[in-house]
């Protein structure tokens, strides 16, 4: 299939790696041929040499191959050579990172002792001051040719010392040239980095990693997006300038910068590991991410076990074949988030939100026993609500154990829909117990007739496409779904394929079951990668899922999902950032007691910042905003307005909550009201 016109991947219905050039980190190979590498960040004082030299040896022994730390000053950035000497001292040749933020000399005595420069192109030459105003094109290219002046001498540095350098874009910190001519957008973030690349190459300088975060996992997955395909077009554009013009060009067949891929700010607990999973696994389904960091609230060796973990599912998988499907992308517009537009069909697709449903699993065989457990499951979850519950019925003897169930159930008097997955031959003798019969269709097999009456036919599909097109000779059903190992893709061919036979408005069950052989993290991670993946593609209008560990965690982590995809909300949303040397509080003890005073306020954002560089930013995209300005000292924002500052950290809860209560935004808690 040749690249369709504007995409980010050559072909969005397969998976394939996207093809990058080595860059070398001290020794340490990202991109090219080589595994995705694993990144953390150390928390200490960078000007605690021992400290942050013990907390770098500890990653380096969980297996973090990449350390990054934080170098606001000169003399943190002087710091780093004697953490380097330090760790060399014990045998930990672990390759180190300067984090620069609005310090252009602390980079340049940075490249000196370490092996790779970080510098955010929202603040390395540029202020945030939130300032709008108009930039004439005369006027936007002199505030472009200032911040190269700025930017040329570290990056010719780096060329000479052999130092490689990443481009990381936050979208908490673009520049107001940025903010002004862009908006606060995805777009404006690749424009920012592609302005800093354009200096790099001018130098003949190409050891450069890229990175576009955000706390928000649906624009960060659009901004890696949109900069691939942008890079792509740069390929093309340089090559085509030594080539015929009737020569076909692929500009993803020339190997470009590799890219480290995360979600900033995700939070901490099983919070941050979804919504880790989902933007970080998105991207790695779309083949995007050489390496990676996962950024949790937590102490920054949690976080590589998880990393390893994502990566794992990727450095094992090979390209897949190319699929006959035609140029039939499965959305059209991969730059922006819009669900599918299906039709309603009992309680879900159309307008209604994406539902919850309980997988219960094998047809139980003790079915008044399986409801009472369903009733009490139901009473403990709180203001959540599970929305279905379904059931594998295999035998005649389950049919009748499925009859049995299902009255229990209705004498529960709750309204909750009972769904089964069954074989094409047993789907008739189900269909009176059940509101919706999913029928197991086997390759080649022809989809029953069936007088379904009020019951809703679900067709669980092959994921052999031509399966797929032989099965729609008889009538649609009302609804379908499909299982396979590498569920992105095959869900995306079958969109595809819906949309070429003529029934793209047909929702779609999406149905996750946790591998019994799994941990419980790998599979919460695999949970989220392949359910919340396809949610932010705008796939899917119920969630059926099952296996971890219970009913209520299997509702819990559905809910999770949603909202780490920005589909519903059940919780409030802490947009808290994992700790490092420029923290000015005990982050995870800080996060801590605002979630413990704010944590029943489902719908609102809430971000605990350790310091002012994303901080202020992050505002724009959560309500409140709980940022460190000094030592014991806090400020307090509204969206990314500051409205009280230099607030004493004993009492900053308390005057969060005061914030909240002033904007019409606090519910007491219900123990209290």
């Amino acid at each position: 299939m040749s690249r369709l016109p504007g995409w980010h991947v050559p072909d969005p219905n397969r998976y394939r790696r996207r093809r990058t050039f080595e860059v070398d980190v001290g020794g340490v190979g990202v991109g090219g041929g080589n595994p995705i590498r694993i990144q953390s960040m150390t928390t200490t004082d960078t000007q605690d040499v021992v400290g942050t030299a013990d907390q770098a040896e500890r990653l380096a022994d969980a297996g973090c191959e990449i350390v990054r730390i934080t170098a606001p000053s000169i003399r943190d950035a002087e710091a780093l050579g004697e953490i380097k000497a330090e760790l060399l001292r014990r045998n930990v040749d672990v390759p180190l990172v300067a984090d620069i933020h609005f310090t252009p000399n602390a980079a340049m005595e940075a490249a000196l002792h370490v092996e790779k420069v970080r510098v955010n192109p929202g603040n390395y030459a540029d202020r945030k001051k939130f300032e709008v105003r108009e930039y004439g094109d005369a006027e936007y290219r002199q505030e472009v040719e200032r911040m190269s002046d700025r930017f040329r001498p570290l990056v010719l540095r780096c060329k000479e010392l052999g130092r490689a350098m990443r481009i990381g874009t936050n979208h908490g910190s673009l520049s107001d040239r940025i903010l002004n001519r862009f908006g606060d957008t995805p777009l404006g973030m690749v424009e920012s980095a592609l302005e800093f690349l354009d200096v790099c190459e001018a130098e003949s300088y190409r050891d450069v990693i890229f990175s576009m975060k955000a706390s928000n996992p649906q624009v960060a997955i659009t901004a890696y997006r949109l900069l691939a395909a942008r890079l792509a077009e740069r390929t093309v554009l340089r090559v085509s300038a030594d080539q015929p013009t009737s020569v076909a060009i692929d500009g993803f067949g020339t190997p470009s910068y590799p890219f480290h891929v995360g979600v900033t700010e995700a939070g901490d607990g099983d919070d941050g590991r979804v919504k880790s999973a989902i933007g970080i696994g998105a991207l790695l389904e779309d083949g995007i991410g050489d390496t990676i960091r996962v950024s949790l609230t937590e102490d920054p060796v949690k976080e590589i076990p998880v990393a390893q973990a994502l990566a794992a599912r990727y450095d094992a998988r090979d390209d897949e074949a190319p699929q006959t499907l035609g140029d039939a992308p499965y959305i059209d517009d991969p730059y922006i988030h819009r669900r599918r537009a299906t039709t309603t069909v009992g309680d879900f697709g159309g307008e209604e939100p994406v539902r919850v449903e309980a997988h219960l699993g094998p047809m139980p065989f003790a079915p008044q026993d399986a409801a009472d457990q369903v009733a009490v499951a139901l009473a403990s979850l709180g203001d959540l609500i599970c929305e279905g519950v379904e059931v594998v019925v295999e035998t005649a003897d389950d049919v009748g154990r499925l009859s049995e169930f299902a009255g229990a159930l209705a004498r529960l008097d709750r309204e909750l829909p009972l769904a089964a997955v069954v074989p094409a031959s047993l789907a008739a003798a189900v269909m009176p117990h059940v509101s919706r019969v999913a029928i197991v269709l086997e390759p080649g097999a022809a989809a029953p007739r069936l007088d379904h009456g009020s019951c809703l036919i679900e067709w669980v599909l092959p994921p052999d496409p031509d399966a797929i097109v032989a099965a729609f000779a008889s009538p649609p059903p009302d609804a379908v779904s499909i299982s396979d190992l590498l569920p992105t893709h095959a869900h995306r061919r079958l969109v595809a394929l819906l949309r070429r036979l003529g029934h793209g408005e047909l929702p779609i069950v999406l149905r996750h079951r946790s591998d019994p052989l799994e941990g419980a993290e790998a599979a919460i991670l695999r949970a989220a990668t392949d359910l919340g993946g396809l949610l932010c593609d705008g796939i899917g209008d119920r969630v059926s899922l099952g296996g971890f560990g219970s009913l209520v965690k299997d509702v819990q982590l559905a809910y999770r999902i949603l909202q780490g995809a920005r589909l519903r909300t059940s919780w409030t949303e802490f947009i808290s950032c994992p700790s490092c040397g420029r923290t000015l509080f005990d982050l995870e003890e800080t996060t801590a007691r605002v979630k413990e005073r704010t944590s029943h306020l489902p719908g609102l954002k809430i971000a605990v910042m350790g310091c002012v560089v994303n901080g202020p930013g992050e505002m724009a995209d959560a309500d409140f905003g709980y940022v460190g300005s000094g030592v014991g000292k806090v400020d307090l924002y509204v969206k990314h307005e500051r409205v009280v500052r230099n607030v004493a950290e004993g009492v900053a809860p308390d005057r969060l909550v005061d914030l909240i209560r002033d904007h019409g935004a606090w519910e007491d808690p219900k123990s209290e009201a």
